[in-house]
């Protein structure tokens, strides 16, 4: 999301393929973090520097490093892409320009030699309901009640931030913002009175979402879709309601938040600007293939966004 509205390519990685030790989670069965950068090149040569099991992060298991930059050959030939339909048209979301725009970017890779198709998912628009399911009550549980570490986990243990973390939660609980507070008072609701049944459903239903996409990729190489259904929006003013504040902060998350439910790769390529602001593409691929989901990220940049060389 922050590439999407920035103008930058962004990679999440397959789950498990960067170590997460030394960030601070969220939730550990959705977090990931990668790269940023101005072009494909570079989040590939970075992705190279940082994926691979560190030995502290159990999450890694069997986690397959390649050379990425090999990937980038600067076409997609005979690369089949499903555009997919139910990551456009969010009701009170999606605006129309962006809609069009990453339409149009996606059908542009047939010049590169891409097959592209529009296809159906059904069940990503649960995505986001699935992602609230989990989201909520685990980072209840992970980031307040576990002081940002908890339990039950052979990673590694960073004390020193368990330690400050929980202190300062507990003295300045009041300087989060409204979003985590919510956050906070909705998952304990939810834990103590449905003790932890909902974040069990979610979790399941986290299984069928992923096997939803992988039917998918069963024929098509990448899948497409705005990465965020709407440009960049204006922080609220001071005086602005929880209502409003709250809405701002989660509007955006409904294409991005499936993916790391299933822990997909994804990427945010830049398409264009419009009214002034970037409009992001998000091209998805199998576990694993993330030299595919960055060769034709850069087969669009190719076409569409040569890098300039220094004279």
């Amino acid at each position: 999301m922050p590439s999407s509205w920035c103008g930058l390519y962004g990679l999440k990685p397959t789950y498990g393929l960067v170590p997460y030790t030394g960030i601070f989670p969220i939730e550990l069965t959705i977090d990931h973090t990668g790269p940023i950068a101005r072009t494909v090149e570079d989040v590939a040569l970075l992705l190279e520097v940082i994926a691979g099991d560190d030995g502290l992060d159990p999450r890694q298991s069997g986690a397959e490093v390649k050379p990425y930059t090999d990937s980038l050959v600067g076409n997609a030939n005979n690369i089949k892409i499903g555009i997919v339909t139910e990551g456009f048209g969010w009701d009170g979301l999606s605006e129309e320009d962006v809609d069009h725009v990453v339409r149009e970017a996606g059908f542009s890779l047939q010049a590169s030699g891409a097959i592209v198709d529009e296809i159906s998912i059904p069940m990503h628009r649960d995505g986001i309901h699935i992602w609230n399911g989990i989201g909520i009550e685990g980072l209840t549980s992970l980031m307040v009640n576990g002081n940002g570490m908890g339990t039950n986990w052979k990673g590694h243990y960073s004390t020193k931030l368990l330690d400050a973390y929980g202190k300062g939660r507990k003295i300045r609980a009041d300087e989060y913002s409204e979003t985590v507070k919510m956050t906070m008072l909705l998952g304990q609701y939810m834990t103590e009175q449905y003790n932890g049944k909902y974040y069990a459903i979610a979790q399941n239903l986290g299984q069928k979402l992923k096997q939803a996409y992988d039917n998918a990729l069963q024929e098509y190489d990448v899948l497409i879709m705005p990465t965020t259904p709407m440009k960049a929006t204006k922080i609220p003013s001071s005086d602005a309601s929880k209502a409003e504040i709250i809405s701002r902060a989660l509007e955006m998350i409904h294409n991005t938040a499936p993916f790391n439910v299933t822990g997909h790769p994804a990427i945010n390529v830049p398409c264009e600007k419009s009214e002034c602001l970037p409009v992001g593409m998000m091209i998805v691929g199998k576990h694993g293939e993330d030299d595919t989901v960055l060769r034709v990220a850069h087969a669009f940049q190719s076409l569409h966004q040569p890098v300039a060389t220094n004279v």
